[in-house]
This record gives structure tokens, C-alpha cells and sequence, in this order.
């Protein structure tokens, strides 16, 4: 049967590209199916949940598009610089960073702000969710590494670590997590907070990507892709991707094996078959398309992609549980706001003014 997906684009032209995969067989081809050019800057964050495509930009503004409908849905206009970060929680939460230093949590109903931490004294460079949403990890030009209970929206643990890291990331399982600095990759254990081991890319890192819970895909500042495994800690295979770097990697499954999506400053989305197995051989070429614009960032939509959101505890049961496990020296500083991913069948009190939003209903 073959897959709904579509790829997700942006660029530094200020234009988010949309383009229908066919996915029959091994010839993979995708088809312009929209743009959207609703920024004023070059676009440089894109998320995808069920229903909406979402664009950051050097604008300071997050761009809403509706993917059943097929229509442009508003703007989000809180943070003020340019949007560093966007990630879904499912298909009910949106969690945004920005150069503000604000970790900004949208409830998707009615695009409500729901709740603004000030996260960092710097930059917001990177936000991951932990796959229970009942933690997220967030590092910034402060030189920290923050852990945020989205329970009661307090600190749970702050880490200094020393240099500003770009991209931190949870693996799908939630046993562990990356931080990424320049070209090297730290690589935590949940339980114990602690760094299990580090690998040095040749080049910056521009974007990474958790294949599964042990296999890390990582693009730099050349035409490389390399896989790492986290649980040894070290490479275990690469091939070119493009002509010039890498600027984002994506992946989803598709029946029994792996597809890794690329985006190259060379203006392609190139689409990659991998079987995720023991010995990992390079992948397959399936498909690629010419956007000719200069790409900033990459996502993937699929209509049926998005697990259900748990109401039961997660494989670590409770988020104190969580927090405790990071928490084992000190504890960061509580935040006033409260809880951020909550149950959306709870009335919730109105705010003044939270968060300044034009969305079209």
C-alpha cells in the first residue's frame, strides 16, 4: 500500500515548498503541490503535526498553514527575533524557541499561547520533547542545557555545560538524549543524567535525526551523511548525499524499512531507503526533487504519522520520576508559570493578553 507523505521545505528565498510523494514501488517522484510565502526573512524552523505545517523566520513570526484545508491559517506573533525552533507534541501542542530566550507552549485548539518561560539569558538554540510530554530538554547561548517539567512548567535541572550547543535531541524511547556542539555529539543516559560518550564529525554539525533508539543520522558542513551508533558510541556507516552540505535530515518508516530525507544547500530533497539492520549498508536513492532555492530546513507530513497521546504513565511512570532522575545535585530555579501540556477537556481560565496571535478561524 503505498504511503501519504509530503515533503516540507523552507528556504532562505522566504518560501516554504510543499511536495506530494508518490510512493509506489522504488522510484519514488514528488510533485509541487504548494508554496507558501508568507514570510518577510528566510525561513528557518518548519514542524509538521497531523494538521499543520508551521514556519518559523528571521521575521519573528511563526506561519500557520492548514494541510486539510489547503489553506494559509494565521500567524503566531509572541517571540520577538528571529524563531529558532518548533516541535510538535503530538497533534494538540506546539512548543516554540526564539532569540528572545523564550520557550513559548501553544495549545493547537485555538493556537492559544498557553505558557512563556524565559528559558534563557541568550538565545533559544534548540528544544526537544521528551516522547511522554512530560519533560523537555532546551540549550541556548547561555552555555546551559535546561531540563523543563511541562507538568507544572517549573525548572527541573539546569547543567552548564561549558560552550553553546546548537541541537539537542531525545531518542524515541526516552532513554537518552544528544547535545550537539560545533562537530561533537555528547551523548546522555536519562538515568543517570551523565554523558556516555562522544563523537567528533569531521565537519559542524547542521542537523541530526534518531533513526531508532540506537541509530543517529547526522549532516554537517559537507555533502556527507553519517550514522552513528549511541549505545558504542562510534560511526558505523556514511555515504554523499549531495553535491554541497547537508543542511537538515528527516527520516520516517515505511513498512519494513527506513527513509532518510535530506535537504541541501544544491536546492534538492533527496529521498533514501535504508534497512535498519545489524550490519547498516549505505542507503538507496528512491526519489529526489529540484526545489532551485537555497533549503534552511526540512519536515515531513503525513496524515496518520502522529502517535495518540498517552493518557497513562510513560515507560519512566510519572514526570517527577523524570525530573528526579535528572536532578541529582541540585535543582534549577522554579519558573511562575504553571502547567503547560495539560489535559485540553479541563476548563481553562481566560488570559489577558496570552500571547498576540492572528489565526483565521
Amino acid at each position: 500500500m503505498a504511503a501519504v507523505l509530503e515533503l516540507i521545505a523552507g528556504s532562505y528565498e522566504q518560501i516554504t515548498f510543499g511536495y506530494r510523494v508518490k510512493t509506489e514501488g522504488n522510484d519514488w517522484t514528488a510533485k509541487p503541490d504548494f508554496t507558501h510565502h508568507a514570510h518577510t526573512a528566510s525561513v528557518s524552523a518548519v514542524a509538521a503535526s497531523e494538521r499543520f505545517v508551521v514556519t518559523g523566520s528571521k521575521d519573528e513570526t511563526i506561519q500557520l498553514y492548514d494541510m486539510k484545508k489547503r489553506t494559509e491559517h494565521g500567524a503566531l506573533l509572541h517571540h520577538e527575533g528571529t524563531i529558532t525552533c518548533l516541535e510538535f507534541y503530538g497533534s494538540s501542542h506546539l512548543l516554540s524557541g526564539g532569540e528572545d530566550g523564550l520557550l513559548c507552549v501553544w495549545s493547537t485548539k485555538k493556537w492559544e499561547c498557553m505558557t512563556t518561560i524565559k528559558a534563557h539569558k541568550g538565545h533559544v538554540t534548540s528544544l526537544s520533547v521528551h516522547p511522554s510530554g512530560k519533560l523537555a530538554l532546551s540549550v541556548g547561548t547561555d552555555k546551559t542545557l535546561r531540563t523543563w517539567n511541562l507538568i507544572n512548567g517549573r525548572s527541573a535541572f539546569i547543567k552548564n555545560i561549558k560552550q553553546n550547543a546548537h541541537i539537542v535531541r531525545w531518542s524515541p524511547d526516552g532513554d537518552r538524549y544528544v547535545v550537539v556542539v560545533d562537530d561533537k555529539i555528547d551523548i546522555y543516559k536519562l538515568e543517570t543524567a551523565s554523558v556516555t560518550g562522544t563523537i567528533t564529525n569531521p565537519k559542524r554539525i547542521s542537523s541530526v535525526k534518531f533513526l531508532n533508539n540506537s541509530v543517529l543520522a547526522i549532516a554537517g558542513d559537507d555533502e556527507t551523511v553519517r550514522f552513528c551508533d549511541v549505545e558504542k558510541a562510534k560511526w558505523v556507516c556514511e555515504f554523499k548525499a549531495h553535491e554541497t552540505r547537508v543542511k537538515a535530515v528527516d527520516s520516517l518508516i515505511v513498512d519494513d524499512y527506513c527513509v532518510l530525507l535530506t535537504a541541501s544547500n544544491d536546492g534538492y530533497i533527496k529521498m533514501w531507503k535504508l534497512h535498519l539492520k545489524e550490519e547498516l549498508e549505505p542507503p538507496v536513492l528512491l526519489g529526489e526533487v529540484n526545489t532551485t532555492a537555497r533549503l534552511t530546513c526540512l519536515a515531513v507530513w503525513r496524515p496518520s504519522s502522529v502517535q495518540p497521546i498517552s493518557d497513562g504513565p510513560s515507560k519512566a511512570a510519572t514526570s517527577e520520576e523524570l525530573a528526579q532522575e535528572l536532578a541529582k545535585k541540585k535543582r534549577g530555579r522554579a519558573i511562575t508559570e504553571k502547567v503547560i501540556v495539560e489535559d485540553e477537556s479541563k476548563p481553562k481560565k481566560k488570559k489577558k493578553n496570552g500571547g498576540k496571535k492572528t489565526v483565521k478561524q
